[in-house]
């Protein structure tokens, strides 16, 4: 059941339109992320629902109530921001505690809310603490244990976890993860990082120039990409041209009118005469877990990626063999193939 409603949401500075006549409907206790770059509207719609934005045209609905032009205040909802807002002045304690305090709320009960939100939040032995005594990732989880020790309906999360190094930003998805599955607090987070929106994500919702272009789970975006920025954007992918075979699928064909989309871990890479495609390894990048070959073929440079086994790398200059499923090729449009 829709718990909460963006209907046509719309947001125009002059000319521009920010956000364009955006419509999405949330469940309660999902988590759902705006995935995009910068620029593509997805801050807006996260502040326009926040009500630190004033809408230009649509309707937001919370749990049946109107709140397109309520109050940030009244709205209820917690907010972590993407460089956190921490008084520096205060305690951790403090810190979480302020919002309650501002609501007037008893200081038994401030108390005991404050105590459980930092324990789930694995800060309770840091509660007399100072943020600049704290690493950024406890930093980041003050900052949620102050939204969420409101209590409210909604949790909104503006990039929290960009000022966070590579190796700590993928620790605290999971931890964020946690937290949402343990509260089961309806979650709206704003991301340009496709790999924190799939691996946390009940459903990720793309956005390009102000418009939302795919709604889905992370798996099917990931593999049915609808549009060729998609695809591009969420994972790596080839793009080649093709036919509609006898079959119904899509196959391979260099002057095909289709754009056709081919994730680069799908594609086999063997001895040369063993395959679909000829070709030779141009360049080669070790990613830890893998191997990203660029192997030139007929139909251009198409990325190869393959498991660190453990085995010899192929060198640059290799003849190669690729092969694929013609199952897994995704038809984009039948618009011409980008350089």
């Amino acid at each position: 059941m829709t718990f909460l409603l963006i209907d046509q949401l719309c947001k125009r500075y002059g000319a521009i339109e920010a956000v364009a006549s955006s419509s999405l409907a949330i469940d309660k206790g999902e988590f759902v992320s705006l995935l995009g770059p910068s620029g593509c509207g997805k801050t807006t719609t996260l502040q326009m629902i926040a009500g630190f934005v004033e809408v230009t045209s649509g309707r937001i609905v919370l749990d049946g109530r109107d709140i397109t032009h309520a109050k940030p205040a009244s709205r209820g909802l917690g907010v972590v921001f993407q460089s956190y807002a921490l008084f520096p002045h205060m305690s951790v304690r403090d810190n979480v505690a302020f919002g309650l305090q501002m609501r007037k709320v008893a200081k038994s009960e401030i108390a005991r809310r404050v105590d459980h939100t930092l324990a789930l939040v694995r800060l309770d032995k840091h509660a007399e603490r100072y943020p600049r005594e704290l690493s950024g990732g406890q930093r980041q989880r003050v900052a949620l244990a102050r939204a969420l020790v409101i209590e409210p309906p909604v949790l909104l999360l503006d990039e929290p976890l960009s000022n966070l190094d590579a190796h700590l930003r993928e620790e605290m998805q999971f931890e964020i993860c946690r937290i949402q599955n343990e509260v089961g607090i309806t979650t709206l987070m704003v991301t340009h990082d496709q790999a924190e929106a799939l691996s946390i994500s009940d459903r990720v919702v793309v956005m390009e120039a102000g418009r939302i272009t795919q709604i889905d789970n992370p798996w099917q975006l990931y593999e049915h990409p609808s549009t060729p920025f998609i695809s591009d954007f969420v994972g790596k992918a080839n793009r080649l041209r093709g036919v509609t075979g006898p079959d119904g699928l899509p196959q391979v064909a260099a002057q095909g009118p289709l754009t056709l989309s081919l994730r680069p871990e799908k594609i086999g890479l063997g001895a040369s005469g063993s395959g679909k495609l000829e070709g030779r390894i141009s360049s080669r990048y070790f990613l830890g877990s893998q191997w990203l070959y660029r192997v030139d073929t007929t139909l251009g440079s198409l990325a190869v990626v393959r498991v660190n086994d453990g085995s010899t790398a192929l060198e640059p200059g290799s003849a190669v063999s690729l092969t694929w499923d013609d199952r897994l090729l995704r038809v984009l449009d039948a618009g011409e193939v980008a350089a």
